[in-house]
């Protein structure tokens, strides 16, 4: 079968096609013929992992050696990237029962990666699922990642209609889901991007939107039950005049201090920080299927290209100029 792969880390040119062993699925696997795949973050990081300091991490130093170790230290053990797919089961393993084939699913694979490719195999009961009926293969690939992300660091708040929402990063893979999420279970949302995005968050829903080149929204005076920051470029410090007393303060991506921050406040204050990690269950993607199959949620595609074309569209996404996700099409 014919995959992107990249042996050396670097640039977007590492990254060429190559015949690669298709894989075969195991008794509790099903083999899915892929049919479109998104140029993730997560993507773009992996193929230059060498490069990703434990300052430049996202994460506390403790997660950035296990990475580093499971990505390779002087070249990648995960030579095929991409993390999310959508397409049809191909082949299912003896003791398949959930699908069969022909059934369009899509899923999310996490850090195994391997999707660039025109098979991958999945767990019967891994992250896999049923493709919503309205989305074609190229929308509902660019669901998983960040629709499962949202839904679970969103479970570590207990939201209630009518409470005031700020999503700061809302047009991102991430925090576009945290936007209608938390629009579906009413809250009034608030969502701050820069100006070309705009428009992208006020589609997906969004009561407010902040341009953040223009305004800082800890100082409009406006206060929040639950701030939600998708990549820490705020702070609580910054962040707390515009929490309410009993606000939250929910981090997707965070340093050793927001975790001392959020052990300090679990005692001593009544507004909170909250380190969420992302523990996505498969149940999840049902629950995001249903519900992008009732009109809750969508996926907005910015460009797609062909498998063949990953180093430009890896470019692209590099460009940061982006507005939505960027898929791989595979023929």
């Amino acid at each position: 079968m014919k995959a992107v792969v990249h042996t050396e880390y670097g640039s977007p040119d590492v990254l060429h096609i190559q015949e690669v062993e298709q894989p075969s699925p195991k008794a509790n696997e099903v083999l899915i013929r892929v049919r479109a795949t998104p140029v993730g973050y997560g993507d773009v990081l992996a193929r230059q992992f060498n490069t990703i300091s434990p300052r430049s991490f996202t994460m506390p130093f403790f997660f950035w050696l296990p990475a580093r170790l499971a990505f390779g230290i002087r070249k990648p053990r995960k030579p095929i990237l991409g993390s999310e797919f959508a397409g049809e089961i191909e082949a299912i393993g003896s003791d398949v029962t959930r699908f069969k084939v022909g059934d369009p699913v899509f899923g999310y694979r996490g850090p195994t990666m391997g999707a660039y490719a025109e098979y991958v195999c999945m767990p019967e009961d891994g992250l896999v699922a049923a493709k919503p009926a309205n989305m074609s293969y190229e929308e509902a690939a660019a669901v998983p990642y960040g629709a499962l992300t949202a839904l679970s660091i969103l479970k570590r708040v207990r939201l209630q209609r009518g409470q005031k929402v700020l999503v700061n990063g809302a047009s991102g893979g991430i925090g576009s889901y945290a936007v209608q999420l938390a629009k579906a279970a009413g809250a009034e949302v608030t969502g701050v991007c820069s100006t070309p995005r705009l428009e992208l968050v006020r589609s997906l829903g969004a009561d407010k939107v902040i341009d953040y080149t223009r305004e800082d929204f800890t100082r409009n005076g406006e206060t929040y039950d639950l701030i939600i920051d998708i990549l820490g470029k705020s702070s609580f410090a910054r962040c707390r005049r515009s929490l309410k007393p009993d606000g939250c303060y929910l981090l997707a991506s965070f340093k050793m201090r927001q975790l001392f921050q959020m052990l300090w406040t679990s005692r001593l204050s009544r507004q909170k920080v909250i380190c969420a990690m992302s523990l996505e269950q498969p149940e999840d993607l049902v629950f995001i299927k249903e519900r992008v199959e009732a009109g809750w949620l969508k996926s907005i595609i910015d460009r797609c290209y062909p498998l063949e074309q990953a180093a430009d569209a890896h470019r692209y996404a590099e460009t940061g100029l982006k507005t939505g996700s960027i898929v791989l099409t595979v023929a």
